[in-house]
């Protein structure tokens, strides 16, 4: 069986509270002739926790058939130097032959950009192997951050970033995105536009059986839900903006939000939803993946939102929790201007403009309006939708395609 090394600096195991992209692909890719070792960091991104005993420099296991290596890095709280520090650690400890001298020797090498040091790491390990290199772009960087208004388009940090971006760029067999357009970004900078691969965020369907709407008594309230990150890009203070215009003109406990997962913004929102004097919200601590399927099984409809800067989501969007939504069969309200609308593309919900907390609640009330039946029809096709875009088996197919075709290159 062929080999592929995973480098990816915040990837988790089953039963992490957050994405298990990596561990779904690898999980699926034996199907194709591919064993994956996925490589990462020992400090879990969303709580800090460290995974390795004081004194343990890494650690190989096997979670459901798929390798981890955990690389020791440094402990961290918050976005500032710790974290640059924690970036660094991880990115030059990989690439110290002691930490990966156990595991089978590599045919191909995919470096994932949460950050670039970690790409830069799987191509300064695919030249010392002699193999194909795949660059896996998560974020735009340093694109992501200038729309954001964290780098300066002109600053030296900027200038830097670039100049690693293109080589990386240039160094890959292939590029792999989880953004449908990224490639209108790719393509410009000298790059084949057919040496750049859409592979996005799935979701594995096998944890989410296909159940009915959620059996709700006569005064039961209609369960709003949002699962995931509470961060500056999620757009969440406008959800409870929505909420407050919703509990001016719904019967008072008719409707709950229901607000599940943690980030750097969750105590402000907390602030907010007190200050508007939201009595129907509740904001409760995240889960593991593996209780995210019971979880979803409580709502009666899903909203997302992102920030209105169009810039910034000109490529497109792959949040794992939206397919995590779709899969579970139920309505969805999304307040986007993205590239793309899956929930359009799916006929799975309703789509509005980011920012706006009038359209935002006029949406949430029309969805309560409909009746069982239209709300069962647009869970049915989400759910359809998502059978057919994007299970992890079928994701899998396609990167191991991707694998396959690097390989005969190199040949």
């Amino acid at each position: 069986m062929k080999q592929v090394w995973m480098l990816n600096h915040y990837a988790l195991e089953p039963g992490g509270a957050g994405g298990t992209r990596h561990f779904n692909l690898a999980a699926n890719l034996p199907a194709y002739g591919w064993q994956a070792t996925i490589i990462a960091a020992s400090v879990e991104l969303n709580t800090g926790r460290q995974r390795l005993e004081p004194g343990e420099h890494c650690r190989l296991e096997t979670h459901a058939g798929v390798p981890f290596l955990w690389i020791r890095t440094p402990e961290y709280s918050g976005n500032g130097g710790g974290r640059v520090m924690n970036m660094l650690a991880y990115t030059f400890r990989v690439l110290l032959p002691k930490y990966t001298r156990d595991l089978p020797r590599p045919d191909v090498i995919i470096g994932s950009s949460v950050h670039p040091f970690a790409a830069l790491a799987g191509a300064v390990l695919a030249i010392r192997f002699r193999v194909p290199f795949i660059f896996e772009v998560r974020d735009l960087w340093p694109q992501t951050l200038i729309d954001l208004g964290r780098l300066r388009e002109r600053g030296p940090v900027t200038w830097l970033l670039r100049q690693l971006e293109r080589w990386l760029y240039r160094r890959a067999s292939r590029i792999v995105v989880l953004l449908p357009r990224a490639v209108d970004y790719i393509a410009p900078l000298g790059i084949p536009a057919e040496n750049v691969v859409w592979v996005p965020n799935g979701v594995d369907l096998s944890a989410f059986p296909i159940t009915g709407p959620r059996l709700r008594q006569s005064d039961d309230p209609f369960v709003l839900m949002y699962f995931g990150a509470h961060g500056q890009a999620n757009g969440l203070d406008n959800v409870l903006r929505a909420m407050k215009l919703v509990s001016e003109r719904a019967p008072l406990g008719s409707i709950r939000l229901r607000m599940v997962g943690d980030g750097p913004l969750k105590p402000e929102l907390i602030k907010l939803a007190g200050k508007l004097g939201l009595r129907d919200v509740s904001f409760e601590p995240p889960v593991p993946k593996s209780a995210v399927p019971a979880l979803a099984a409580e709502a009666d409809a899903f909203v997302i939102a992102v920030l209105n800067i169009p810039r910034l989501y000109r490529y497109g969007i792959s949040m794992n929790k939206l397919f995590d939504y779709l899969a579970s069969s139920r309505p969805i309200i999304i307040a986007s201007s993205a590239g793309n609308d899956p929930i359009a593309e799916a006929g799975a919900g309703i789509t509005i403009p980011p920012g706006e907390p009038e359209a935002l609640a006029q949406a949430i009330l029309t969805l309560i309006h409909l009746s069982e039946e239209e709300r069962r029809h647009l869970a049915s096709r989400g759910r359809r939708y998502v059978e057919e875009n994007h299970s992890f088996d079928r994701l899998a197919g396609r990167l191991a395609a991707t694998l396959d075709a690097c390989v005969g290159d190199a040949r």
